[in-house]
């Protein structure tokens, strides 16, 4: 059975939703759970059948958020702390945190380690497009980088694209401001000779393509991909804003959204970053997935199987292989 060290009370709203997602977790599928917390806070909200799959892991310390992530070695009694250890020493086989993502970064490169030829670790998110998911990355791992960088983000997307999602022959993409490959800055250039070595390359691409089903992996430096990310996370609050207020304004169009209510909601659902959980931090020797500060049950419950479908495959292997192959 499948053990995950959960950082129960690293989120923004404390440990409630974190609990209530692992129950939601634990209806669907049955793993063993290690909470890393306070166990007097934690155990009284587990109901009496699912406690047989549940450990702890005593902490009653969560990192700070407005803490700098490089202080993150300093607080071995924190929850991140601890939870990340329990990784590094094989007691379990995955970690999810909904914590501060700098201090988990951090912990999880310099405890845990990066497979052997990644030079860095990057974060990957699934992004909605108009027929399924973009896998979308490095969206805040690093800032700045070298087109070697990126290569290793390209062929760590494809590993995951293949191994976790299904995908046989995933398409590659390289962001740019333009699909020529003439357009970009030296770095983007620079990235786009480095990625042609792969097979599954298909060009740059621009950011509207993340959503049209045109390509399957997007990658780019941390920054761009930070910035892009949030955007998108305002723009859909934006958009369900914006339907609301214009709706109340007139009868006719309420009628008319009652009648599309069913399209809304399925909409809303295909693309609320709470449906995907967390994003994977690749490249580190373990299964880290970091969650949004303020996810709320559903998140954490798609957190922890998507910690569960990335425990059960070959990621680690295909990874290492592949960068193996190029540094031949």
């Amino acid at each position: 059975m499948i053990s995950i060290a959960i950082d129960a009370m690293g989120g923004d709203y404390g440990e409630k939703p974190i609990i209530e997602g692992l129950i939601q977790a634990l209806d669907s599928k049955k793993f063993k759970a290690v909470l890393v917390g306070d166990k007097n806070i934690l155990d009284p909200k587990i109901p009496r059948h699912l406690k047989q799959f549940i450990e702890y892991e005593e902490s009653s310390f969560v990192f700070p958020m407005e803490e700098s992530a490089t202080e993150a070695l300093k607080y071995k009694e924190s929850t991140i702390y601890k939870a990340m250890d329990l990784l590094r020493e094989k007691k379990v086989q995955a970690v999810v945190s909904a914590g501060h993502s700098g201090a988990t970064m951090s912990l999880a490169t310099l405890r845990l380690g990066r497979l052997k030829n990644v030079l860095r670790p990057a974060i990957a998110t699934l992004m909605p497009n108009i027929k399924d998911k973009t896998l979308f990355l490095d969206v805040g791992a690093n800032t700045d980088c070298k087109s070697e960088h990126i290569f290793q983000f390209a062929v760590m997307g494809e590993a995951y694209a293949k191994e976790i999602m299904g995908l046989q022959k995933p398409r590659i993409a390289l962001l740019s401001n333009g699909e020529e490959e003439s357009k970009g800055n030296e770095l983007t250039k620079e990235s786009h000779k480095a990625l042609k070595k792969l097979k599954n390359f298909v060009g740059n691409a621009e950011g509207k393509d993340l959503f049209n089903n045109n390509i399957d992996v997007l990658v780019c430096d941390g920054f761009s991909g930070n910035a892009i990310l949030k955007a998108c996370e305002g723009v859909a609050t934006a958009i369900f804003s914006m339907l609301k207020q214009r709706t109340k304004k007139s009868a006719l169009a309420m009628l008319g959204a009652m009648l599309m209510k069913p399209v809304f909601k399925a909409l809303k659902k295909h693309i609320d970053w709470q449906e995907y959980g967390g994003a994977p931090l690749l490249g580190v020797n373990g299964c880290v997935i970091i969650s949004h500060g303020k996810s709320d049950s559903r998140a954490i419950k798609n957190a922890i199987f998507q910690a569960l479908k990335f425990s059960e495959s070959n990621i680690y292997q295909v990874i290492e292989s592949e960068l193996a192959n190029f540094e031949k």
